[in-house]
């Protein structure tokens, strides 16, 4: 682990173009649940919810398990050490861009700027009728379900749900930083979900240096041969942060 980590701070010390490709498990440690695994979302609740047909045929069905689901666990959780760290080295001009598939505005609670959010966010809700946005915090998310106040129509989350296209823009971008990045940084995801999948083979294949952090390996971890880095986000990058900071 030793030598490898002297190889990844080397690679990290000389890198002209840092991405940095994040999952689900960089939020896991600031108390929000992953999808799958033991003790995921999809333990607790049918998949079916987040599925744009029903969801437009069974709003008031829908409603209140995506309220338990993300707000009531999302406007309570905090960033970790991992967040931090990456919005350091953005500010130090290592890191160009954060894409993320999270929808949990923890990279820019920690003070990120360049954030190319996938999947969407959850700070904000779209009319399905007007398509206006109104952000959360003016909307009245006690009704059931939550009615846009431009026009009486349904609000949905302004994140992608299953049988949605990815945002236009967030996909040009994503695919844009991937392919300028000489390194990439593999944080917490288990490579499953397309097209977001795709991104880091993408700079492999571009040439970048790929660097994965996570729990326990993942789909990129025997197929594109990175530099895996066993552990939680929070805890590693720490270490190379200090590292690369001389300590």
């Amino acid at each position: 682990m030793q030598n490898k980590l002297k190889e990844v701070i080397n690679i990290l010390q000389q890198a002209n173009y840092i991405v940095a490709f994040t999952g689900a498990g960089i939020s896991a440690e600031s108390g929000i649940p992953t999808f799958r695994g033991k003790g995921g979302i999809w333990d607790k609740y049918d998949p079916i919810i987040l599925e744009i047909d029903y969801f437009k045929n069974n709003p008031d069905k829908a409603w209140p398990h995506i309220k338990d689901m993300f707000y009531n666990v999302i406007d309570k959780a905090q960033p970790n050490p991992a967040h931090f760290v990456l919005s350091d080295w953005e500010k130090q001009g290592k890191l160009k861009a954060v894409i993320t598939q999270n929808i949990d505005n923890l990279h820019q609670k920690a003070g990120s700027q360049n954030v190319i959010e996938f999947h969407g966010n959850t700070r904000n809700l779209i009319c399905m009728q007007c398509q206006k946005i109104t952000p959360v915090a003016q909307a009245d998310m006690t009704q059931n379900p939550v009615i846009c106040p431009h026009c009486g129509g349904l609000l949905k989350p302004d994140f992608v749900f299953f049988g949605e296209p990815i945002p236009p823009k967030a996909y040009q971008d994503a695919f844009a930083h991937t392919l300028q990045s000489d390194v990439y940084l593999v944080i917490g995801t288990t490579g499953i979900i397309m097209p977001a999948s795709l991104l880091p083979y993408e700079a492999r294949k571009n040439g970048a240096h790929i660097i994965e952090i996570n729990v326990s390996p993942s789909n990129y971890t025997h197929s594109i041969n990175p530099y895996f880095l066993q552990g939680k986000a929070s805890k590693v990058l720490s270490e190379l942060n200090q590292k690369l900071n001389g300590h």
